[in-house]
């Protein structure tokens, strides 16, 4: 695996939540790829895995592209969010991808998606992310 600005940092109790594993990074281009568990637990009554949690799956694949892509210099708190779910996620393995497009000196805008074991796309979201000195955030 790689070694990222993330090895750095204890993980979070939600990114255990969601099975995140970091798969690869390219942090010169500011992309990241991620593995999530889809547990059958975040399913609603249809069986398929709720949208919040996939939301929160994206969240949690675009804010460390940055956190990467600034070698950990800049942590980050998302302004905006927008998702377009594309297609019903059932439980099993979910990988998330996400690009930096634009690294500001306060705001960086990102983009991501979440794929299916299958390749299916499930989701795609841009966000507008403020950033913040890791220092200052990660106390």
């Amino acid at each position: 695996m790689i070694a990222t600005a993330l090895d750095h940092i204890p993980m979070p109790p939600v990114a255990k939540l969601l099975g995140w594993r970091l798969v690869d990074a390219r942090p010169q281009d500011g992309w990241i790829k991620m593995a999530f568990d889809g547990k059958p637990d975040f399913c609603n009554p249809a069986g398929f895995i709720q949208g919040g949690i996939l939301s929160s799956m994206l969240d949690d694949t675009m804010g460390p592209a940055v956190f990467v892509m600034t070698d950990g210099r800049l942590f980050t708190t998302t302004i905006t969010m927008t998702v377009n779910f594309l297609a019903p996620a059932k439980p099993g393995p979910i990988t998330g991808e996400a690009t930096v497009t634009q690294l500001g000196k306060t705001i960086a805008f990102v983009e991501g998606r979440l794929t299916a074991d299958d390749g299916t796309p499930l989701a795609t979201a841009t966000s507008s992310i403020r950033l913040v000195e890791a220092a200052r955030a990660l106390r």
